[in-house]
């Protein structure tokens, strides 16, 4: 089952799958609410999931099928290669993930060998997942903390549109340079977007 909000990509995707002798597209979609509906008709045995969806995105509509069918296996197709997003992706019970620029010939092993039950990573992704896994999580405070810094809050700022005082910001903002291994706000906000803990609107 294909699950991505863009039709010229789906077609694509499908053609690939369909020109494979021993692979079959038996549904697809554009939208996570409608994928949890389709698994449940057509059970499909591997699904081909994008992370950006309208609604309810990759990893919740991962998340919502993997509770309902708990052997469901799921391959994450995207363009975005973010440390936090592989990361997201692989705890919500992927089995793998994927560029969309991956080559037809490792796109169709990938959906094999997750057909089988393997986890199937390439190398490059894999190394980042590792490096993820070892850094602590940011608890939900921190993470809107960090959201408002990198929109260029001032202390007082974050303090005052998430009613907590100035020192307590800046103990929550010591507490993130330690986890993210930065030094000032300047390298929290990049470190923050570029491994994709905080997606610019």
């Amino acid at each position: 089952m294909l699950v991505d909000d863009h039709p010229a990509f789906r077609k694509g995707l499908a053609a690939l799958i369909e020109s494979e002798p021993d692979l079959e597209v038996v549904a697809e979609t554009g939208d996570g609410a409608s994928a949890i509906e389709l698994f449940r008709q057509k059970k499909p045995d591997v699904v081909l999931m994008d992370l950006r969806l309208p609604g309810m995105g990759g990893v919740e509509t991962t998340i919502a099928i993997r509770r309902e069918f708990p052997d469901a296996r799921i391959v994450v197709l995207t363009t975005f290669d973010m440390d936090e997003d592989i990361y997201r992706a692989m705890e919500s019970g992927a089995k793998s993930y994927l560029l969309k620029d991956t080559p037809d010939d490792e796109l169709a092993a990938t959906i094999r060998a997750v057909h089988v039950g393997r986890e199937k990573l390439p190398p490059r992704v894999a190394g980042r997942l590792a490096a993820r896994r070892s850094r602590p999580d940011l608890k939900e405070r921190e993470l809107e903390v960090l959201q408002l810094l990198v929109k260029g809050r001032s202390n007082k700022e974050i303090g005052s549109t998430l009613f907590i005082s100035e020192d307590t910001v800046k103990a929550h903002l010591k507490t993130l340079f330690v986890k993210l291994g930065v030094q000032d706000r300047t390298d929290a906000a990049i470190t923050a977007i570029r491994q994709g803990i905080i997606h610019l609107e």
